[in-house]
C-alpha cells in the first residue's frame, strides 16, 4: 500500500504522454538536458582564473559563440555617441 506498483507507474506514463504529447516531452527532455550543459560550462568557466579570463576575451570586447541554436535570434548591440 505504501509502494506503487510497475503497472500503476505505466498508467501514469500513460495519462502524461496522452495530456502533453510525445513531441512536448521530447522538446522538454531537449530543453533540460541543454539547461544542464549550459549549467555544466558554466561551472567550467567560473572555476577560471582571472588572469585566465582575461586573457579569453581582452575588456570590453564581445566575443561570439560558435554554437547555434534553431531558436536564437542574432542581434547587434549599438552604442549611443
Amino acid at each position: 500500500m505504501g509502494s506503487f506498483s510497475i503497472w500503476h507507474w505505466l498508467i501514469v506514463l500513460l495519462i502524461v504522454v496522452m495530456v502533453f504529447g510525445t513531441k512536448k516531452l521530447k522538446n522538454i527532455g531537449s530543453d533540460l538536458g541543454g539547461a544542464v550543459k549550459g549549467f555544466k560550462d558554466g561551472i567550467k568557466e567560473g572555476g577560471q582564473t582571472p588572469a585566465d579570463n582575461a586573457a579569453a576575451a581582452p575588456a570590453g570586447q564581445v566575443t561570439q559563440d560558435t554554437r547555434t541554436d534553431k531558436n536564437t535570434i542574432d542581434v547587434e548591440a549599438k552604442h549611443k555617441s
